[in-house]
């Protein structure tokens, strides 16, 4: 590869290469000195870049040029044009644009004779599969499609408001669509009534006025709180009815029989679950070893639904799942990832019926590891159903009149063991996030009651751990039969955004001195020195925001959050399909019986699934996230004006995010409201801060705000800030060195970068809502179905 061209000047190809051999130290001025260019260079040499930017050949953070992430061999892309050749262009559905820049290009190649399925357009969600792109191909990556997921979308979805003298106006259900009504003649209506969620093709655009629509589908009435899951269920396509030929099969499903199993029905398991939960499909177990030679251990068996006996590979069962990905809980309903037939009668570990179970013994040490495990198909019968509190309330000296005669037999030896893994947790030192999580309680008529914070119980992690230890077991025992198996992974935090985290901690005089290699430990250390302290909550959102996000692979790269080199879901089949594919594993590595993966199933075949339910669970964790938005939005619809108290929970040029205390709803204060003088955004802080009074508003403060806007359908809720901002010393920053004070150009109240305005980031505008990304941490269960927001471990 020529470094210059004719005239002197590098190629691009020479400027990507030393890019990607100096990774992350590369800024225009070293790119001008290795390849000896001049100031006159400069301009051309910056065009050159943006280009190789805009095309995702590279990203730019900050002052560092760098190559982007890489794609993973099977991915899920939104295909969005066509090259100036014709042929069409993907981009990476689930990408971190913070994290890793514009998301790479991929050109697409389409066969002479493509496959049935395969036909894709623009607008159309599609499972690619990529490689790297030859040099001087233009785009970063080459790929073919193996399947279409989603066609492009033709129409608008929102809700219908009848007018008097006929017709209506389309109020759309998208954020960023909030404010933008369509206009629906009386013909048009399709006889949408009002209140009724619809489904609109466009009729016509104009540069004035409103444009017109055309009902084509009413999908369902909107009355009450209620029926607001709706909304998120249409909007992201998440199927809510089974095919014929699937509900034929679970009518037509048998429960399984002592035949090819283990007889386990004398072994007291014990479901413990939330007081709400519909289906079981874990049980536990535990009983001092009685091996002279693990004087002080354990045996704990966790028994887990043998959902693979029911749904076969290839059936209508399976593939309807597999569209699912998994289950989506909402406030009102679930969606469940299998008909009810399965999930909460066949298959469900109900107290004192037999039923099937894929079964893993664990010998746990005095020192609370794990010494061995093996794997076992049986026939078991659930002594009790429990759920979280009663457990606790039991052990802790109030049992039932159910918990009672369980205590001394089942719960204390449950309780005694997880201490003893309890040691071995905190010996490894998984990443110790303190994300408190809120749940919405309905009233009978379907509107919110309130808004609580349950208690973290021992019940909780007791249960948490010895899933996890399941978990591993299956990883490891499938890695030792050299079995192709989906992982659930979690990728440490990249170069960025640990360096950003420690330039973050630096204005709070908080050391993150990074020596060796990435570990949860250093991240703990910092959540242990501010625990009690009034910015604990604003440490904790800073270090979450550093972490990558969980995904499901055939590939591992370890579970970074769990501090674990391996880690699938093994769990809950009866929600995730990820764990139904470990469970056919582990029948055919072991040679258990029917119900097994089959032999065309490879290490390839499995990426394409774990790249497709990645992408479901994303969608199952954003449906859910808007409508709890939405109902809280519904909730403070009637108190405009009244005063709350709540935490900055984002910080962006567009203005602050608060979340309220009382409820945990998310609102914008439009940065143009903060006041008459100017605001800069410091990103180093995550805060506001006034040019002339050096006013400080930063995430994680503690503020009074009062309610001025609440849009219900589109969940969204604008505030006024009460209070005023922290003084930091005029003209010095915390670090020492000098602060600009010269006022910017902006409009008062608005970031003088933020030239699109506060209404292009907020939720009443377009674009991102820039709010902060939280945890929800699964790591081996949690069916409670109102799951923490944002990043999945």
């Amino acid at each position: 590869m020529n470094k210059k061209h004719d005239s002197g000047f590098p190629s691009r190809d020479a400027i990507v290469a030393f890019i990607r051999a100096n990774p992350g130290n590369i800024g225009t001025r070293e790119i001008a000195r290795e390849f000896g260019l001049k100031n006159a260079d400069r301009v051309e040499l910056k065009q050159i870049l943006r280009e190789l930017a805009d095309d995702g050949t590279v990203a730019k953070r900050g002052r560092k040029i760098l190559e982007p992430a890489a794609l993973p061999p099977t991915v899920m892309a939104d295909i969005t044009g066509r090259d100036t050749d014709g042929e069409l262009l993907a981009a990476p559905t689930e990408w971190d644009t913070e994290q890793d820049g514009p998301a790479p290009k991929i050109r697409i190649h389409v066969p002479r004779r493509p496959q049935p399925g395969t036909a894709a357009g623009v607008g159309d969600r599609a499972l690619l599969r990529v490689e790297k792109s030859p040099d001087g191909d233009g785009t970063p990556y080459r790929g073919r499609v193996i399947k279409v997921v989603d066609h492009a979308r033709t129409r608008l979805l929102g809700i219908f408001r009848a007018l008097p003298a006929g017709g209506g106006r389309l109020i759309p259900v998208d954020k960023k669509q909030a404010g933008r009504e369509l206009n629906i003649a009386k013909d048009d209506t399709g006889g949408a009534e009002d209140g009724d969620l619809v489904s609109v093709d466009l009729v016509r655009t104009r540069g004035y006025g409103l444009a017109s629509g055309k009902v084509k589908e009413r999908l369902g009435s909107l009355a009450t709180e209620k029926a607001v899951s709706l909304i998120a269920i249409h909007a992201h396509d998440i199927p809510q009815v089974f095919s014929p030929a699937a509900l034929r099969e679970a009518e037509d499903a048998q429960t399984a029989t002592l035949k090819g199993r283990e007889d386990w029905r004398e072994l007291p398991l014990v479901t413990i679950d939330p007081p709400d939960a519909k289906d079981h499909d874990d049980a536990v177990h535990a009983a001092p070893d009685p091996d002279p030679n693990n004087k002080g251990g354990f045996i704990v068996h966790v028994a887990i639904a043998d959902v693979a006996f029911c749904v076969r590979p290839g059936s209508a069962l399976d593939r309807d799942a597999l569209m699912r990905g998994n289950s989506v809980y909402f406030p009102d309903r679930v969606v469940p990832m299998l008909p009810e037939r399965i999930s909460n009668d066949l298959c469900s570990l109900v107290p004192g019926e037999p039923r099937g179970a894929l079964a893993v013994r664990m010998v746990i040490g005095h020192d609370g590891r794990k010494r061995s495990h093996s794997f076992h198909r049986v026939l078991m019968r659930s002594a009790a159903k429990l759920n979280y509190a009663q457990a606790q309330a039991a052990i802790d000296g109030r049992p039932d009149d159910t918990t009672g005669p369980l205590v001394e037999p089942i719960l204390q030896p449950l309780y005694a063991a997880y201490a003893l893994v309890k040691l071995a947790r905190d010996e490894r030192d998984p990443l110790d996030l303190d994300l408190p999580e809120r749940k919405i309680l309905l009233k009978s008529d379907g509107t919110v009651d309130r808004v609580v914070v349950p208690e973290r119980l021992d019940a909780h992690k007791l249960i948490e751990e010895f899933m996890i230890l399941a978990n591993v077991a299956a990883a490891e025992m499938l890695e030792k039969k050299a079995l192709p198996l989906i992982y659930r992974v979690h990728d440490e935090p990249s170069q960025e955004k640990v360096h950003n985290l420690a330039e973050f901690l630096k204005t709070l005089d908080l050391p993150f001195a990074k020596a060796g290699a990435l570990r949860p430990a250093l991240f703990n250390r910092v959540l242990g020195q501010v625990r009690g302290e009034d910015y604990e909550p604003l440490v904790n959102e800073v270090v979450l925001r550093s972490q990558a996000q969980a995904e499901y692979s055939s590939e591992n790269y370890g579970h970074f959050g769990l501090n674990l080199r391996r880690y699938a879901h093994f769990t809950s089949p009866i929600r995730r399909y990820a764990d139904l594919i470990v469970h056919r594993a582990l029948i055919r590595a072991l040679g258990l019986g029917e119900g097994a993966l089959p032999e065309t199933e490879t290490l390839e075949t499995l990426g394409e699934v774990a790249a497709q339910i990645s992408v479901t669970e994303r969608r199952a964790m954003k449906a859910e996230r808007e409508t709890a938005d939405r109902l809280i939005a519904h909730f403070l619809a009637d108190r405009i004006g009244a005063s709350f108290q709540g935490r900055i929970s984002g910080v962006t040029r567009a203005g602050l995010f608060v979340k309220l205390s009382e409820t945990g709803a998310d609102g914008l204060i439009p940065i143009r409201t903060l006041g008459t003088e100017y605001f800069n955004y410091d990103e180093a802080r995550h805060a506001l801060i006034g040019t002339r009074s050096g006013a400080m508003h930063r995430l994680g403060d503690v503020v009074d705000v009062r309610l001025v806007e609440a849009a219900p359908v589109a969940g969204a809720l604008r505030f006024e800030l009460l209070s005023e901002g922290q003084s930091i010393p005029r003209g010095r920053k915390r670090d020492g060195s000098r602060a600009s004070t010269k006022p910017s150009k902006a409009r008062p109240g608005r970031s003088p970068n933020d030239k699109a305005g506060a209404p292009g980031h907020s939720k009443f505008g377009k674009g991102k809502s820039g709010k902060g990304k939280s945890a929800k941490f699964k790591p081996g269960k949690s069916k409670s179905g109102k799951s923490k927001k944002g990043k999945s471990w």
